[in-house]
C-alpha cells in the first residue's frame, strides 16, 4: 500500500489503495473576500467535500470530457482533504494520477474491493499522515461488507481516517466520508442514527470533520438535525465568510442560487471555521460533475 505502511486497519479489509500528487498551479479566488490559496494551506485545514458523478462512457457529459475539468478545479483549489461521493475505480485513479504523487487516497468500493462506487478519501501527504482507517456498511450489519438491510437503493457506505496534520502542534483528527441514499428517507434516517452511533465510538478528545452527500437539504430533514445532534456543527453556517450560497446539485444546469444544500461539511464544535464555499467554477463553461464541491477552511480545536 503506497505511503501507508505504518498505518493500523482495524478489521483486515483489504483495501483499494493508490498514491497520486498535486502539480504546482495556483488557484483562482472566488470572491474578493476569499484569501489566496497559498495563505490558506498555510494556515488552515482546507477540506473538500465533492460528489463526482460516476464516470459514464456515453452522453454529453460523460467522464472523458468531464475529467480535465476536474483536474483544473482540483488542481486549482489543492484541498488538504476531499471526501468523495460516486467515483468508479478507474475515476479515482484517473484522479490521483491527474493530482500526482504528493496526494494519496484510502477507499474500497461499497461491494467490496474495486467493485461499485467508492467513498474514497483523498489527502495530501505533505500534510497530513493516516494513522488509523476503517469502513462501516449502513445497514443493521454495518462490518459486513457490501450489507443494504433498509431498503435503499443501493449499497451505502462510510470510510473514516484518523489523520496526524504536520503543522507543529501535530494534531489529530478524524475525517468521516459518506453518500446518503437517494430514494429511501428511512434508509437515510438509520444511517444517520448509525453515524450518530459511531461517531460515540471514537477518541472524543480528537477533532472531528464529517464529509458527504447526504441527498436531502440542510434544515429540511431529520438526518440533518439527527447530525448536529450528535454533538456536529455545519460549517457553513459557522463559517466566518462565505462564497455566495447555491445549491449543491445542479445537474449540469446553471448553478440555482440559494438552492437546496445536499452536500454538507460537518465537524465538532472546536473546530473553526474560517470560510466556506459552494464552488461553480467550470473550466471552459464544462461542469467537473453534476454536482458542486463545497469547501471550508478550518482551524482544528
Amino acid at each position: 500500500m503506497p505511503h501507508l505502511s505504518s498505518v493500523t486497519r482495524r478489521l483486515g479489509l483489504k483495501t483499494a489503495v493508490a498514491a497520486a500528487a498535486v502539480l504546482p498551479v495556483s488557484g483562482a479566488a472566488l470572491s474578493s473576500q476569499r484569501a489566496s490559496v497559498s495563505d490558506r494551506h498555510e494556515r488552515h485545514l482546507e477540506v473538500m467535500s465533492f460528489n463526482l458523478r460516476y464516470a459514464s462512457d456515453t452522453g454529453r457529459h460523460n467522464w472523458a470530457v468531464r475529467r480535465p475539468a476536474m483536474r483544473a478545479l482540483l488542481r486549482g483549489e489543492r484541498p488538504h482533504v476531499i471526501g468523495t461521493q460516486e467515483g468508479l475505480y478507474h475515476q479515482v485513479r484517473d484522479i490521483a494520477a491527474d493530482l500526482g504523487a504528493e496526494y494519496a487516497w484510502l477507499g474500497t468500493g461499497r461491494a467490496g474491493g474495486s467493485r461499485d462506487e467508492f467513498v474514497a478519501v483523498f489527502y495530501d501527504t505533505r500534510r497530513l499522515t493516516p494513522v488509523e482507517y476503517d469502513h462501516f456498511w449502513l445497514s443493521d450489519t454495518p462490518d459486513v461488507i457490501g450489507s443494504n438491510t433498509w431498503g435503499g437503493s443501493c449499497i451505502r457506505m462510510v470510510t473514516w481516517v484518523r489523520f496526524r496534520d504536520a503543522q507543529p502542534s501535530g494534531r489529530e483528527f478524524y475525517v468521516l466520508n459518506t453518500h446518503l441514499d437517494n430514494k429511501s428517507q428511512y434508509a437515510r434516517a438509520r444511517a444517520a442514527s448509525l453515524i450518530a452511533d459511531r461517531i460515540a465510538w471514537l477518541d472524543r478528545a480528537l477533532p472531528l470533520v464529517v464529509t458527504g452527500d447526504f441527498n436531502v437539504a440542510a434544515h429540511k430533514n431529520p438526518v440533518y438535525d439527527t447530525l448536529l445532534d450528535a454533538g456536529l456543527v455545519d460549517t457553513w453556517e459557522m463559517a466566518a465568510e462565505h462564497t455566495a450560497p447555491y445549491g449543491t446539485f445542479h445537474g449540469y444546469r446553471p448553478p440555482k442560487p440559494y438552492g437546496d444544500r445536499i452536500d454538507w461539511i460537518l465537524a465538532t464544535p472546536g473546530v473553526t471555521a474560517h470560510w466556506a464555499c459552494v464552488n461553480t467554477l467550470a473550466p471552459d463553461g464544462r461542469f467537473s460533475s453534476d454536482h458542486l464541491p463545497v469547501q471550508a477552511s478550518l482551524t482544528l480545536g
